[in-house]
């Protein structure tokens, strides 16, 4: 009885992360204003750099297998539905375009409105001295992405070189595809593996609220206090940018290719992306989207249980989008303009992060990490996105369970 009552008063992960948040703010606002040579300052602040770095250390601990692990068994999910070609051509097809569309509608909204622009943060110093931005052909940079795609996996792996890992991965789910069930033993050990990895990761993210507030306390006890204002402006145009892409992209990708309504999508859909919402996670609310297609958008089951599944674990056009749009923003704070072609690594690198995060709430703070390694940004950046990451996953999530959910119904379609 004792325990059900304690556990009843204890708050959720959610909720935690949010006091985390809170309490992080407020200490390093304080920390703002106390003597820099104060031994309480000196003392709080070391804390928190070894509680900030252990914890983003474990995040990049978990990241290359988290990857390499939830692409190849991703793609290898396609093995069961080897009699339906054409059906999987089209979806993946209709996935490449829509997280295309969106990663492409992001980056140019936010180079227009550049949130954070003019603005230094003193707590990159160290990393920003690693980054060194270089002025390239487009013919050679497009030569250098193409050579850093492929290499030994075992090199890549061993150093979290994260594109090459990628590309490892992609062509071992297509290989065991091809094999036709051969190897039933390597898909297993995969999925076991991914399994455990989700286990670990809900570890990691037991230990959130602490490193939160410890990132945060770092942040807010060496930042200017404009990044707060700043920060809303980020806030309102990430949420701008998914609801044009949620409103206005997909129903009418939908409309082009079935000319049916988008107020018949979203009454049909509609339960689903509530719950899409107040979850944030697009694996919570697969049970009621395959329902909400299946009875009331009348899309086949065999098309809706092979489309949906797959689209909770690699159609995340939401994520994409957001990931985008803070690799930017992220570069704006640090003072520095991305060049054309390290916007397109940032999208292709976005595309395949969204493919390989789970559909579990925050997850794209792995994924983000990888993101801003692929352009030289430093990986604890993230400290700026934490206190905001769950409020915009929520609409996030949303359009990502919007996306599957128009892509079942555009392949229903498409099949006759």
């Amino acid at each position: 009885m004792t325990t059900t009552t304690r556990q009843s008063f204890w708050p959720g992960l959610n909720l935690q992360i949010l006091i985390a948040a809170v309490l992080g703010l407020a200490l390093g606002y304080w920390l703002n204003g106390v003597d820099p040579q104060a031994a309480s300052r000196v003392n709080i602040l070391y804390g928190a750099g070894l509680i900030a770095t252990l914890f983003i250390d474990l995040l990049k601990m978990v990241l290359i297998p988290l990857v390499f692990t939830s692409i190849v068994v991703g793609v290898a999910s396609l093995q069961a539905h080897q009699q339906a070609g054409k059906v999987w051509k089209i979806t993946l097809g209709f996935f490449v375009l829509t997280s295309a569309i969106a990663m492409l509608l992001a980056l140019v909204a936010t180079g227009i409105v550049r949130p954070g622009d003019g603005m230094g943060l003193d707590l990159f110093k160290d990393s920003m001295q690693n980054f060194k931005a270089t002025s390239m052909p487009g013919t050679e940079i497009l030569a250098g992405f193409l050579h850093s795609l492929f290499m030994n996996p075992i090199t890549a792996l061993a150093e979290g070189k994260i594109l090459p890992v990628v590309m490892f991965a992609l062509f071992l789910g297509v290989a065991l595809v091809q094999a036709g069930g051969r190897h039933p033993r390597v898909i297993e050990l995969l999925q076991e593996l991914l399994d455990l990895l989700m286990r670990m990761i809900g570890w990691i993210m037991k230990l959130a609220p602490l490193g939160i507030l410890a990132l945060l306390v770092r942040l807010m006890a060496t930042q200017n206090m404009d990044l707060l204002a700043t920060m809303a402006t980020f806030i309102v145009l990430v949420f701008a940018i998914t609801i044009a892409h949620g409103a206005v992209v997909l129903p009418g990708l939908m409309w082009m290719f079935t000319r049916r309504s988008p107020l018949w999508l979203w009454r049909g859909a509609r339960p689903a992306l509530i719950t899409a919402f107040a979850t944030s996670s697009s694996s919570a609310t697969l049970p009621i989207s395959l329902q909400c297609a299946e009875q009331n958008l009348g899309v086949r089951k065999e098309i809706a249980g092979f489309v949906l599944p797959l689209g909770a674990t690699m159609n995340m056009d939401g994520t994409a989008l957001y990931e985008a749009s803070a690799a930017l923003f992220i570069a704006y704070l640090m003072g520095l303009d991305l060049s054309v072609g390290q916007q397109l690594i940032v999208m292709a690198t976005a595309m395949v992060a969204s493919m390989g995060a789970p559909g579990i709430p925050s997850a794209g703070m792995v994924t983000m990490v990888m993101v801003l390694q692929s352009v030289g940004l430093p990986a604890e950046a993230i400290a700026i996105l934490l206190p905001i990451d769950r409020i915009l996953d929520t609409i996030r999530t949303a359009v990502n369970v919007e996306g599957d959910i128009v892509a079942s119904v555009v392949v229903n379609h498409r099949m006759g």
